[in-house]
């Protein structure tokens, strides 16, 4: 086995990791579109990498609204608890852990994906105005959303407390509330996206709000223990600017880290900036993940974790095709390469068929 720091077990609250490599959470687009219920092959998917010291899950809507493109699963009714009762039963069979992320997209959707042809929702009514969407119909301009409501942003937190709760029920360990890469919780903290002037927005503080009513909320609900946090501080991902990233990211922190959260996820631009700056105001467990052009190596990984700016690394496209990725970093044996055309719906192909490394060869 190798003494790579990614394979020492990491214990804190509910974190009972034999590695400290974790599997980020991934878009695959494979549920039934109709119901939001994932597909039987998911949980093949999720049990072949339960090598993972965690693993969270693609993003899940909390209501349909929140649905970002065609497949996206939710955990909203009783047939979907069901549908990820089925992936949780055969990652934990196959001695694994896994977190269900709670995702809202916001502005990051179209009326093609949403029921009815449904104007998507967001803080303010700034439509995104480079790169088109995908949807059931191809690729389209986005529309201009429409003004959450003060009444449907309290709505909205009460749906991810609902679906939290839900996760808990479907045999999850935890679930990780989603509020990076320009989606909904981050388009209520950028300045460009948040106009609002209700207790939302008009401040750094009403900026805050929602991802601080959404996480103390679903804290509450399911315990804090259980409860994780992703950010992507100065991530200009899906038209996201932040013209003051670093007072933002400290007051949200100084404000959830007495909660006790089970961890705090950030996603780095890769000159280590966010996590030198929030490390040292994070108590609890720090997860790394580097989000650039190229999948990460396993050299950087563990650069960041000896260094002490996180305690567990994630890795997002090798475990796409390379399920038992950590048997492959203890073995020094080459990686799969991902097949790009595969990574969105469809079927076993490009999800559960790549092939994993012999016992021998281990």
């Amino acid at each position: 086995m190798s003494d790579s720091s990614l394979f020492r077990p990491y214990r804190r609250g509910v974190l009972d990791l034999p590695n400290r490599i974790a599997m980020a959470p991934m878009t695959r687009g494979r549920a039934d579109d109709a119901t939001g219920v994932p597909n039987p092959l998911t949980a093949d998917y999720y049990a072949q990498r339960a090598g993972a010291g965690l693993i969270v899950t693609e993003g899940i809507y909390p209501n349909v609204l929140g649905k970002g493109g065609p497949g996206i699963p939710g955990l909203v009714d009783e047939a979907q608890v069901a549908g990820w009762r089925s992936v949780t039963d055969a990652v934990h069979a196959a001695g694994g852990r896994i977190f269900a992320q709670l995702w809202h997209v916001g502005r990051m959707t179209h009326p093609f994906t949403l029921p009815g042809g449904a104007i998507p929702l967001a803080p303010s009514p700034v439509r995104i105005t480079g790169a088109p969407i995908f949807t059931g119909q191809g690729m389209v301009e986005h529309v201009t959303p429409r003004a959450m409501t003060t009444a449907e942003a309290d709505a909205t937190v009460e749906d991810f407390v609902a679906e939290a709760r839900n996760a808990i029920a479907a045999g999850f360990d935890g679930v990780e509330v989603h509020g990076a890469n320009g989606y909904l919780i981050q388009q209520f903290l950028a300045e460009n996206t948040n106009r609002r002037t209700d207790r939302y927005g008009g401040s750094r503080n009403g900026r805050l709000r929602l991802a601080v009513d959404i996480v103390t909320a679903v804290a509450a609900e399911v315990g804090a223990e259980r409860v994780g946090l992703r950010i992507s501080p100065d991530n200009p991902e899906n038209e996201i600017a932040e013209r003051d990233p670093q007072d933002t990211y400290r007051a949200l922190l100084d404000t959830l880290d007495p909660l006790g959260l089970a961890y705090l996820h950030v996603i780095e631009r890769g000159d280590y900036a966010a996590l030198a700056d929030l490390r040292p105001r994070w108590s609890s467990t720090l997860i790394a993940n580097f989000n650039g052009p190229s999948p990460t190596t396993r050299d950087a990984g563990e650069k960041v974790l000896d260094t002490g700016l996180a305690d567990i690394f994630s890795f997002g496209r090798h475990f796409i095709a390379n399920p038992d990725l950590p048997a492959r970093f203890a073995a020094g044996a080459p990686l799969n390469e991902y097949a790009r055309d595969r990574v969105y719906g469809g079927g076993a192909e490009g999800y559960t068929d790549y092939p994993a490394l012999h016992t021998e060869q281990v």
